[in-house]
């Protein structure tokens, strides 16, 4: 209870300040008096709210693993000591590295989901405003984040610690299932109370002359049921990343049991599971967008626009459903660092076995608490990115004075269109390159200083603690903040400049091809990278955890089975799952969580920039 309500203060001051801080700006460039003008003129907070997010969770990212590989590769394998042993110079630089990496990255990165999501919804809302003279349609987005707040507060405390048992008293049962259960059970809390505020917001809120819904139903029912679609999503998307990458399920097990086969046999596994569970969530997204898509486009509005007003709006809807739980997800991610971070402090206090097994049960929740806001974080950036992308179609008409209905084509047979669409591409994965490449750069310096420290002081591993010479911790944390900074500013270049170079050069619908082609590859590059990453550290941890058995032919047994034999740690294959863990943790937790930012941030430069390529190519608006 005190790492979930730890993470709750970090959760909802994150979702706080984006309400807050969209809904002042708002005000202050006249909301109240001219809201169909002042969305357009906010969306430089959604930028910038991206590109502060891009750096924290890539800095963020490439200091928490140099650290954590350098610590793992030299104290586990090969001082052989245990995890957050004090002796391990690099340890300190590990555990403030996961406050770096997982709470600052990761707020960062959902601050900005948040704040873009808003201020889309919010400029596609304006022609809806103008329509039907319901300011509700503007103001929709910001209520309803409220709301979610509220639903994410109840959820919390409905959790009860007193259900979850200590791994001495748990009698075979494992105690990260049964605080796994409880941290879910106020998560469908948290979502029911949601679904209500969904349909409470959009009957307060979205109405108006010349609105109605087919079939009879009232157009408020139609959007309700396109939230309830970007919420059931959001239930999905935890779903399947708690199969992919929690120890319960067949993707952990079987990178487990290719530990005993050695650290090859580990990575062609993980890499296997990781392209496998790219397919669930994709379709899962499909599905969200074309249900919400057909529940929004029910509703019919006098606006004589030449798309479906009431689908883009209704995808919208799902991507503030999705995200109403936000400050609960937000809670469970940052519970992963402080368990983590407890594990750390009693394995250097020197505290007994005992504590540290009931700390390493909350870790093994914690990497599946923080695998799961990463799925999250992908699914809701996914909606947003298709949400933000409207968006930019809808400035594009409107620049043209409502004249040039072809804005809304991108035809990808188009030579200009189809170059920037392969730049998209290239970009995620050149990107992607950059961030892992930073983290091997710092982690070979943090390894080369661990092992110069072990060579020149060699009562740094003394046995007897009254012997031992403390580590120089400090020249470690230099070394991962230095990596950190000098490794994040040419891929932060690159993200930026990248879709600005386009819009500038090939013209804005150009940039629509790089936008919808670059956000293909960005959330099936991310999948593919956060599942990998977290399914091989999970099999560490089931490792860790006893529960990998074999049996007399050296086959993995059930892990209860009382005949196996039990591979720990320090065995053989916990060495191959440590050298698979470290694989993938630049994966999971560099290059995977900040394409989620990217995708946002292409989104956003554009929408800023699009009046520039308008100026620039005002002809590419006439030509359809």
């Amino acid at each position: 209870m005190v790492s979930l309500r730890g993470g709750a203060v970090s959760g909802f001051l994150v979702v706080a300040l984006s309400l807050l801080g969209v809904t002042l700006v708002f005000w202050s460039y006249g909301g109240l008096t001219n809201p169909a003008v002042a969305p357009s003129l906010i969306v430089g907070f959604g930028f910038g709210a991206s590109f502060v997010a891009l750096f924290a969770q890539l800095g963020g990212g490439i200091y928490t693993k140099a650290a954590d590989v350098g610590a793992d590769l030299v104290g586990k394998i090969e001082a052989n000591i245990p995890e957050d042993d004090p002796r391990n110079p690099a340890v300190i630089a590990d555990l403030v590295g996961d406050n770096v990496g997982d709470c600052a990255g990761r707020g960062a990165d959902l601050f900005e989901s948040t704040a873009a999501e808003n201020i889309g919804a919010m400029i596609l809302g304006v022609a809806l405003y103008l329509a039907t003279k319901n300011v509700g349609w503007i103001l929709f987005p910001l209520v309803v984040r409220a709301f979610g707040l509220i639903a994410s507060a109840l959820g919390l405390l409905w959790v009860r610690p007193s259900v979850v048992t200590e791994p001495d008293k748990a009698a075979g049962k494992d105690p990260g299932e049964i605080a796994m259960l409880q941290l879910n059970i106020g998560y469908f809390i948290t979502c029911g109370l949601s679904i209500i505020g969904v349909f409470l917001g959009s009957y307060l809120l979205l109405g108006g002359t010349g609105v109605s819904g087919s079939n009879g139903v009232p157009a408020w029912v139609w959007f309700g049921l396109a939230g309830t679609v970007g919420i059931l999503l959001s239930i999905a998307f935890v779903f399947i990343t708690q199969y992919y990458t929690a120890g319960t399920w067949r993707p952990v097990r079987e990178i487990a049991a290719a530990t005993l086969t050695g650290p090859a046999t580990t990575i062609i596994t993980g890499i296997a599971v990781g392209f496998e569970c790219v397919a669930l969530p994709v379709l899962a997204i499909c599905a969200a967008l074309g249900l919400s898509f057909f529940l929004g486009s029910q509703v019919t509005i006098s606006i004589g626009s030449p798309i479906n007003v009431g689908g883009i709006f209704g995808t919208a809807v799902a991507t503030m459903g999705m995200l109403m739980s936000c400050a609960y997800i937000l809670a469970m991610d940052t519970f992963g660092p402080i368990t983590d971070n407890a594990g750390g402090i009693t394995e250097m206090s020197g505290q007994a076995e005992s504590v540290r097994d009931i700390t390493d049960a909350l870790d093994g929740v914690g990497n599946t608490t923080k695998a799961l806001t990463k799925g999250y974080g992908i699914g809701s950036a996914a909606l947003a990115a298709f949400l933000l992308f409207s968006a930019y179609l809808d400035v594009l008409y409107n620049l043209s004075n409502k004249t040039n209905t072809g804005v809304y084509i991108v035809d990808l047979a188009n030579i200009p269109v189809f170059l920037a669409a392969l730049i998209g591409i290239t970009l995620i994965f050149f990107f992607s390159s950059l961030a892992i490449r930073a983290v091997g750069a710092a982690a070979k310096r943090m390894i080369e200083e661990v092992r110069r420290q072990f060579r020149a002081d060699p009562k740094i591993m003394a046995e007897n603690p009254a012997d031992r010479h403390d580590p120089d911790y400090a020249r470690c944390v230099d070394i991962s903040t230095r990596g950190a900074l000098r490794a994040m500013v040419l891929p932060g270049l690159v993200a930026v400049l990248t879709p600005i170079a386009v819009g500038v050069i090939l013209g804005p619908e150009a940039e629509a091809g790089m936008l919808m082609v670059g956000t293909m590859g960005g959330i099936v590059l991310a999948l593919f990278l956060n599942n990998s990453g977290g399914a091989w550290d999970n099999a560490k941890k089931y490792i860790e955890a006893g529960y990998l058995r074999v049996n007399a032919e050296g086959e993995m047994a059930d892990r209860l089975d009382p005949n196996g034999t039990v591979l720990g740690k320090k065995s053989e294959p916990h060495m191959a799952g440590v050298v698979g863990d470290t694989v993938g943790d630049p994966f999971k937790d560099t290059a995977g969580p900040s394409l989620h930012v990217l995708i946002k941030l292409l989104s956003t430069i554009t929408l800023v920039l699009a009046p520039l390529y308008v100026a620039i190519h005002p002809v590419t608006l006439v030509l359809h």
